[in-house]
């Protein structure tokens, strides 16, 4: 009869982030997985130094599905070189969470994080481009990773 109670803030916050991705544009979209998987990171950690296996497990698996289902996934592969670059970089941070995650170390995804960081920061400034919406949007310069 009566619906479950949420909070009037949390469900504002759902709408505001379905209308602000609905409005987005494609290289806005690729913006945000950046920034969600920073943020999922950064949550990773804090349960890491808070001994909450699970939150960080969670967090890590979010981070994990945003770079494999949502960063890998969108890349065309008429992409060439930068989009193989960028999948094969992509494959190397996920290894590297789950390998922070299995020896409860945070360098490993502070290394990720860092990367994300780098390559967020070229999608920001490919957005700001004018006609960045239109078309598919160039890819931005991949790391070289040493061995």
């Amino acid at each position: 009869m009566f619906a479950a109670y949420r909070s009037p803030a949390r469900a504002y916050a759902g709408v505001a982030v379905e209308t602000s991705i609905a409005a987005a544009r494609p290289i806005d979209l690729v913006v945000m997985l950046y920034e969600g998987a920073n943020e999922g990171i950064h949550k990773a950690i804090t349960h890491m130094h808070e001994g909450n296996i699970a939150g960080k497990g969670e967090a890590i698996t979010r981070v994990i599905r945003i770079i494999d289902e949502g960063l890998k996934a969108a890349l065309d592969p008429r992409g060439g070189e930068i989009a193989l670059q960028l999948s094969g970089l992509y494959d190397y941070m996920t290894r590297r969470l789950l390998l922070g995650s299995l020896q409860n170390d945070p360098v490993p995804l502070e290394e990720v994080r860092g990367l994300l960081q780098n390559l967020k920061s070229a999608w920001d400034e490919l957005a700001r481009t004018p006609n960045a919406g239109a078309g598919a949007p160039a890819l931005p310069a991949v790391p070289r990773l040493h061995a």
